[in-house]
């Protein structure tokens, strides 16, 4: 039972991959298209939820969340993480392994950091690597509202597959050029 659900989930993401890769950017999402993405969705939203990152590689830093506002780090590490990956921030498959490059320091809404995983604005979490090994830790609040709300189709973090991005409001067309009168 357990390998078949992993099976369609698979096939779900391959075909959820393919539909959103071979559809001009512009172009509106379908029902079906809609409705063959929403298991993956969720599951990519249900994923977004938690960060717990393993990570190897040099680097001395140290960092807090207690939402945007009551946060801090200081630091840099260059490091290969493994495990969840936390709020992906835009549309794309949350693999559970990958870099994680920080260096700078932040305080609060003073960020001076270069590079670094998104950050959901309400997550609480903290992370660490003392020298060679190290972990970042969090629980994103906002992509708690997100997962529910996705479950009747509102993505509120607009990261879900199948669906067009927030869009710009058409810009106002200028006057055409009035050409003069001809004379008679």
């Amino acid at each position: 039972m357990k390998k078949s659900c992993v099976v369609l989930i698979v096939l779900l993401v391959g075909l959820c991959t393919l539909v959103q890769m071979g559809s001009p950017a512009r172009a509106e999402a379908g029902v079906i298209t809609s409705i063959v993405c929403y298991i993956p969705n969720r599951v990519f939203d249900l994923l977004d939820i938690v960060r717990l990152r393993l990570r190897v590689g040099p680097g001395l830093s140290a960092g807090v969340r207690a939402t945007k506002l009551l946060s801090g780090y200081a630091g840099v590490h260059s490091s290969l993480y493994v495990g969840l990956r936390g709020p992906r921030g835009e549309k794309e498959i949350p693999w559970p392994l990958g870099f994680d490059n920080r260096g700078g320091a932040q305080a609060s809404l003073a960020d001076a950091t270069a590079g670094g995983p998104h950050y959901d604005p309400l997550e609480f979490g903290f992370e660490v690597q003392p020298l060679i090994v190290g972990v970042n830790v969090g629980i994103g609040v906002f992509e708690i509202f997100d997962f529910v709300t996705g479950l009747v189709f509102i993505d509120l973090s607009d990261d879900d597959f199948g669906k067009d991005s927030k869009k710009e409001a058409p810009k106002a067309k200028e006057p055409a050029a009035q050409e003069p009168a001809a004379e008679s």
